[in-house]
């Protein structure tokens, strides 16, 4: 186990310079979002979801929708690293008539299961999903992640209440609890607190892990046996991975200038290519 932990780490640092030169190259946004889902997805990608770039349209394969669609160039590095497109569409992320936009869109390449970024959406297509295989007797299984500033909106709850009632105990929701949304804090715009308790009374069950840590994230994504949808609280980092970046709501609409990219690419050392 600790050969792959070593593994996904250095895979997640390859990642993470990725984005970097995308966010920067494209002028785009949201690379503070992007860093902290990263070990999320590849842990999903790499280690758990039934799921490849041959059974990108098996009717048996497991399904992920990343509700918090603003983060996709994360997903959009992952996927291509796994073979699911060419690498060259990379250099078409957020550019006019380019396949990769800024919110993910369905059939603009493979993996990309729904058109996501209306913020309280991903959550209720992930359930429909969910109850689809009930209903049909599939054996596959749903994830979604969803993010803090996320459950601001009223239909989080209203799918919340759907997954229990239908006992969706396929489905799986990682919500990456990185502290902002898009004007501030969430404890200062909105408080969630008790959000574990929260998601309780809705009569999920519910874990909660550091977002960060390959290990955690696998012991809370392998094997799940249960009789309840799961939610899993992810505590992650703003812009994780970038210590002068880091836990600041200015990345989440700005890129790097010059300066601030070569700066950041020092956190990554001579090995990642």
């Amino acid at each position: 186990m600790k050969n792959k932990i070593n593994k996904l780490t250095f895979t997640s640092m390859e990642v993470r310079k990725k984005i970097l030169e995308l966010i920067t190259k494209s002028k785009s946004s949201h690379i503070g979002c992007a860093y902290s889902l990263v070990d999320i997805l590849i842990v999903l990608f790499y280690e758990i979801l039934n799921v490849n770039k041959i059974k990108s349209v098996s009717p048996d394969r497991d399904r992920f929708v990343l509700s918090k669609g603003h983060a996709c160039v994360a997903l959009y590095v992952i996927l291509s690293k796994l073979g699911f497109f060419n690498k060259k569409i990379l250099n078409t992320y957020y550019s006019n008539n380019g396949r990769l936009a800024g919110h993910p869109v369905f059939g603009s390449v493979p993996g990309i299961e729904a058109s996501t970024g209306s913020l309280g959406h991903g959550l209720s297509i992930a359930a429909g999903m969910a109850l689809s295989a009930k209903l049909d007797n599939k054996k596959y299984s749903v994830y979604t992640i969803i993010g803090d500033g996320e459950c601001d909106e009223g239909s989080i709850w209203e799918a919340a209440l759907f997954a229990t009632h239908h006992k969706l105990n396929n489905l799986t929701v990682i919500l990456d609890k990185n502290g902002f949304q898009g004007y501030g804090r969430t404890s200062d715009v909105l408080s969630l607190e008790p959000l574990r308790r929260k998601w309780e009374a809705f009569n999920w069950n519910v874990k909660e892990i550091d977002g960060h840590n390959i290990l955690q994230i696998y012991n809370s994504l392998a094997n799940i046996k249960s009789k309840k949808p799961l939610l899993i609280i992810a505590k992650t980092v703003h812009c994780k991975g970038i210590p002068f970046m880091e836990d600041s709501l200015m990345w989440h609409y700005r890129s790097p200038k010059e300066d601030e990219f070569k700066k950041a690419l020092c956190n990554f050392g001579d090995k990642i290519k």
